[in-house]
């Protein structure tokens, strides 16, 4: 049986980047990886949108989430971490696990942020040095306002905006310096169809200047020591050569589709996906405000997600993801970040119905199917 990834993260990867990851491996002090690396710096700048350098650190994204924060704050500074979800909780346990007094943001799952909140508590705390959140949270599929939020940050404070574009980078908007978003950071994993175990970290020229008084310990995920590095084509520890490899020809694939079409394929299969759920008489775990990264799809009263995801694997070797936390369970997560396309979206709500029917869910054959093709025409 063939297998179908549909999860947010790690995604299916294409034959490009696999073929491009199989090249003999090189040395990272040699000279032929200097083009290599360079390739990957100047892709990620255009994805960023952004004139300063993004880092590329060997890590999954939480490490960049980690240096987001100890590289740019001191022991018992403010900050505001807004928590929707299970990512959202990793930032506040990042700053309590460095003696950084963060004042969380309590969000009820499934649902944004209101930028009103942001404001009151900059009111509250004036000398607050960062505000954390999420672009999209994975956990719950609800994508914040970043934009409106960076306004609100820099018109009320001299905090630094911080954003986990985990699920973001590459999927819709995200203009780091336009924006005005100091820090930026997404993980290989995603929309950038890599294996997981690269974070990459756009930084602003204010966030540096924070990091010149920054007091926390930091050793690998020191972010100056990679900075001066970067920019001779190099790292400043061995990096994961292959991955990097394989970042450059991703970064090639995106920029021959170019990055607004880019934006606007996410755009048309997450609102295939969530057509074609609705069809089928499902309700989406944040229908306010959803992220076009991942559909988060509530479960049908009395049928446990697990069946559904554990079904849709046996059945027709889809797999998507469950709920996490309070959420396992109640939902199932479907990705469309990355590779994908039109056919993945169809097979998937057709393998849906039928495990929906299999369970005791009664849906018309061809509802969620017949609802997506109308947005994929």
């Amino acid at each position: 049986m063939k297998k179908y990834l549909l999860t947010p993260g790690p995604t299916e990867l294409p034959p490009r980047v696999l073929l491009a990851m199989a090249h003999p491996i090189i040395h990272h002090r040699a000279p032929e990886f200097l083009p290599v690396l360079e390739q990957a710096r100047e892709g990620l700048k255009w994805l960023f949108k952004t004139k300063n350098e993004v880092l590329i650190l060997a890590s999954s994204g939480t490490g960049a989430m980690e240096g987001a924060v100890t590289n740019f704050l001191s022991k018992g500074d403010k900050a505001i971490a807004v928590n929707s979800g299970k990512f959202g909780e990793r930032w506040a346990q990042i700053c309590k696990a460095y003696g950084v007094d963060a004042d969380v943001i309590n969000v009820e799952w499934g649902q944004a942020v209101e930028p009103g909140k942001i404001k009151d508590e900059l009111k509250k705390q004036p000398d607050t040095k960062a505000v954390y959140l999420q672009a999209t949270e994975t956990s719950t599929g609800v994508v914040h306002p970043i934009k409106e939020i960076a306004k609100i940050v820099h018109d009320n404070s001299n905090a630094l905006v911080v954003v986990d574009g985990i699920t973001g980078v590459g999927v819709f908007e995200l203009p780091m310096d336009e924006w005005g978003i100091d820090i930026l950071l997404t993980g290989s994993q995603k929309a950038l169809m890599l294996p997981p175990g690269l974070a990459f970290i756009g930084i602003s020229d204010r966030a540096w200047k924070f990091a010149e008084t920054s007091n926390l310990p930091k050793y690998y995920f020191n972010f100056s020591k990679e900075l001066k590095n970067i920019v001779k084509n190099q790292t400043a520890y061995t990096p994961a050569i292959s991955l990097i490899t394989g970042l450059g020809e991703s970064l090639k694939m995106m920029k021959e589709e170019g990055l607004e079409n880019v934006y606007k394929r996410h755009a048309m299969l997450a609102d295939a996906t969530r057509n074609g759920v609705k069809a089928m008489g499902l309700k989406l775990y944040a229908p306010k405000s959803p992220s076009n990264s991942l559909t988060a799809v509530l479960s049908p009263e009395g049928i446990d997600s697990g069946k559904i995801i554990s079904s849709l694997e046996k059945d027709f070797g889809i797999r998507v993801a469950n709920g996490q936390d309070q959420a396992k369970g109640k939902i199932f997560r479907i990705a469309h970040m990355g590779y994908y396309d039109k056919s993945d979206i169809l097979f998937a709500l057709a393998s849906l119905e039928i495990v929906l029917n299999k369970l005791g869910y009664r849906v018309e054959p061809g509802a969620g199917v017949g609802a997506a093709e109308k947005v994929l025409v």
